[in-house]
């Protein structure tokens, strides 16, 4: 079971902090009054997982490079874990395996013509790509007039991409953007904490964490929960500086862009009949006028890496 350091805190941390979150009455286990620690205690979890006590520690203290996957199976059981979670736990044992090998720095993956005619194709929804990084790698035009102010922000990099992460935590203006800030806060950060596991050895995904938890204590927070989200969809409020209150639906799918490397193809539609669709339609009927490309959204190239978006 012994590996080199790598990633052993974050597995401890993770292992305890789903730990502490169930009761001994959620698993049929006797409580007391006397109970020094929150949720089950370690010994708890080795019953209800099969294994000794012994063997659970040594796996919550990072050992985990050499369990098997139906230790690791029954270990996910027992501390109630859900899909994504399981995932997560499973990618911090695999990436253990190579915890001795250096992070590289990973080549970018070139988002193919292809794809972006899908993208265009979809006029009347929102489309973009997003890596695991977060950052924003394609879009079409209504992407863009509908980002506008992540696009606009001083955040994008020096090739005009945006990032997810660094607008939601980095930028002040995406608190008035995102209408419930807190939760795209909390998905963006569980998201990159799944993608931190899936590519341990990505130095550029290590340097954007390190750089949000040096400068944003929210993200410092939502890091410090230890939650994995692998796929995000829902309904996103959004308060637009163009066309005002939008409510939108946005769903995520995989993306596969080469053998490796599956990006998320994000859309966002508005229910039909509603007044986010007028509105969703009016910036649609901007961003396709070409008198109307510099309001909303110009700063920089557009992330498929056309010098202006139509």
């Amino acid at each position: 079971m012994d590996q080199q350091p790598g990633n052993r805190g974050e597995i401890r941390d993770f292992l305890a902090s789903r730990r502490a979150r169930i009761t001994p009455a959620q698993v049929g286990l006797p409580t007391s009054a006397r109970r020094r620690v929150a949720g089950l205690r370690r010994e708890e979890v080795a019953v209800l997982a099969g294994v000794s006590t012994e063997w659970y520690t040594r796996l919550e203290k990072g050992h985990i490079g050499g369990v098997s996957e139906d230790v690791l199976d029954a270990v996910a059981r027992a501390l109630r874990l859900d899909d994504d979670e399981r995932t997560y736990l499973f990618d911090l044992a695999r990436s253990s395996r190579s915890a001795s090998r250096r992070p590289s720095r990973r080549r970018d993956v070139e988002v193919p013509p292809r794809v972006q005619w899908l993208l265009d194709s979809m006029t009347m929804s929102s489309a973009f790509v997003r890596n695991g990084r977060t950052d924003v790698v394609a879009g079409n035009s209504l992407a863009r007039a509908l980002y506008a102010p992540m696009f606009d922000s001083a955040t994008v990099d020096r090739r005009g991409r945006p990032n997810v992460a660094r607008y939601i935590f980095l930028d002040p203006g995406a608190r008035d953007f995102f209408v419930d800030w807190d939760a795209a806060g909390n998905a963006t950060a569980a998201l990159l904490r799944a993608e931190a596991a899936r590519e341990s050895r990505d130095r550029a995904l290590r340097e954007l964490i390190g750089e949000l938890c040096t400068l944003s204590p929210e993200f410092r927070e939502q890091w410090a929960a230890h939650d994995v989200l692998l796929r995000h969809d829902g309904i996103k409020r959004l308060r637009h500086p163009e066309v005002g209150h939008l409510e939108l639906t946005f769903q995520s799918l995989d993306l596969p862009l080469s053998g490796r490397a599956v990006h998320d193809l994000i859309t966002y539609t508005a229910e039909p009949g509603t007044a986010s669709e007028d509105r969703l339609k009016l910036l649609a009927s901007w961003a396709a006028t070409p008198s109307r490309t510099a309001e909303p959204g110009t700063r920089g190239p557009d992330p498929a890496g056309h010098a202006e978006l139509p």
